[in-house]
């Protein structure tokens, strides 16, 4: 039943190379809203808040470079978002396929409540795994990003 239902539901989405729709809205809540919440709004304190931010960032190349090696290489160390403090780790989501990453980044990208763009692509994932960065490195990365484009 839920094979043949899952085959209603997708047959009436369009079919392309863009992931569907729903898919990083659907991703999003699996596999981060653990720690940044339902709606991107981070915990004070603990994980900083995405929406708002995430497309800011997004808006140059090398924020897009930065938003893709968090997520594959996760993040740790002491950062200041929006005059907060945050200081721990963000662990890696390198196992997720390059599809599902790049779906995920753009929903982010697309908060609160903008239409979701293609920003990130699949090929740009895999093009982004391919730079091995340690968390802490991560870390490094966006302090040198912050003094090219002062991050929110």
């Amino acid at each position: 039943m839920m094979k043949r239902l899952s085959t209603v539901m997708f047959g009436l989405l369009p079919l392309g190379n863009v992931a569907f729709a729903g898919d990083g809205a659907v991703l999003y809540q699996t596999n981060c809203s653990i720690c940044h919440e339902a709606g991107a709004q981070g915990r004070p304190g603990q994980f900083p808040p995405l929406v708002g931010r995430a497309a800011q960032i997004s808006a140059t190349a090398e924020g897009r470079q930065y938003m893709a090696a968090v997520a594959l290489n996760g993040i740790m160390g002491r950062i200041t978002v929006g005059g907060d403090i945050y200081t721990g780790f963000m662990p890696s989501f390198k196992m997720l396929p390059d599809e599902d990453i790049a779906a995920i980044l753009n929903h982010v990208a697309s908060l609160p409540g903008g239409e979701e763009t293609v920003l990130f692509t699949p090929s740009d994932i895999a093009t982004a795994r391919t730079e091995r960065l340690s968390p802490p490195a991560v870390a490094e990365k966006r302090k040198i990003l912050d003094v090219i484009h002062p991050l929110p």
